[in-house]
């Protein structure tokens, strides 16, 4: 008798684990749009995140749009997006980097142009080298000195080489001095001020009420000298006394109070001849 063989199980399909896939599938789907609706999207920390993704990963830019989501925009050179003027919910790390300051570049200022040197007359350094050359050695002697600005010139004497103590008589080498100088300013035009200089110390004269007596009539001793000759007309020629007004430097000694005892000869806006000039 034969045996009953036994019915083979019937084999399996193997696509019944699909459905409970999809069921999965289906319950992560609604649980994910689940949390989205409840959320709330950072547009800022998504971008700043698809900006260090697009730095990483290629030379490409996933940049906001406005909308939750974004779109990739391929570009030579990433492009960075301006930093957010305030964003929410900072982690501790950046919050950390937030509390240190940054540091201040102070712009420096632009150096000022220098002022522009002003133009000297050239009848003033003709004058000027005119008188030097006649004074030569009474410069070098440190008898008198030759000085210009823009708008004159100056001769400068000491009292030492013009004039004695506490008077106003002329010393006997000043006469020559003052040829020479006469000779060169009856070449020019210009206005000429004698002016005389004293130091603060009163003077003991009965000549003389103070210093401002004293100096100018030393001034007008000069001005007699300049014009006795009539080379230089007398129109151009004033005398004033200055007393210790304006002083060279501080009367705290004998030897400033020395060089504040002068007697200086000014020529405003001079016109001199052209020419060489020999003495």
């Amino acid at each position: 008798m034969r045996a009953i063989p036994k019915p083979k199980p019937k084999a399996s399909s193997g696509s019944s684990w699909i459905i409970t896939f999809a069921d999965l599938m289906s319950l992560l789907l609604t649980f994910f749009i689940l949390l989205l609706s409840f959320s709330k999207m950072d547009l800022a920390k998504y971008e700043l995140m698809a900006m260090a993704l697009a730095t990483s990963f290629g030379p490409s830019v996933i940049k906001g749009d406005g909308n939750v989501g974004g779109s990739i925009i391929f570009a030579d050179r990433p492009e960075v997006p301006p930093p957010p003027e305030s964003i929410q919910d900072q982690t501790d790390l950046e919050k950390e980097f937030d509390d240190f300051d940054e540091p201040e570049v102070e712009m420096l200022e632009e150096s000022a142009k220098p002022p522009e040197p002003k133009q000297i007359d050239p009848n003033i350094e003709r004058l000027t080298e005119n008188l030097v050359n006649a004074l030569d050695s009474e410069i070098l002697s440190n008898a008198l000195t030759v000085s210009y600005d823009s708008k004159k010139v100056v001769v400068r004497f000491s009292e030492a080489t013009t004039f004695p103590s506490g008077s106003e008589e002329l010393k006997d080498e000043m006469f020559p001095i003052l040829e020479k100088v006469e000779k060169v300013l009856a070449a020019c035009e210009g206005e000429v001020i004698v002016s005389g200089y004293t130091d603060d110390l009163p003077v003991k004269s009965r000549r003389f009420r103070s210093n401002w007596d004293l100096s100018a009539a030393r001034a007008v001793s000069v001005v007699h000298q300049l014009i006795l000759n009539n080379k230089i007309d007398a129109n151009r020629v004033s005398a004033a006394g200055r007393a210790e007004t304006n002083s060279l430097v501080a009367n705290d000694s004998p030897e400033n109070r020395a060089k504040n005892r002068r007697v200086e000869i000014s020529v405003f806006d001079p016109k001199c001849d052209e020419g060489d000039w020999q003495f």
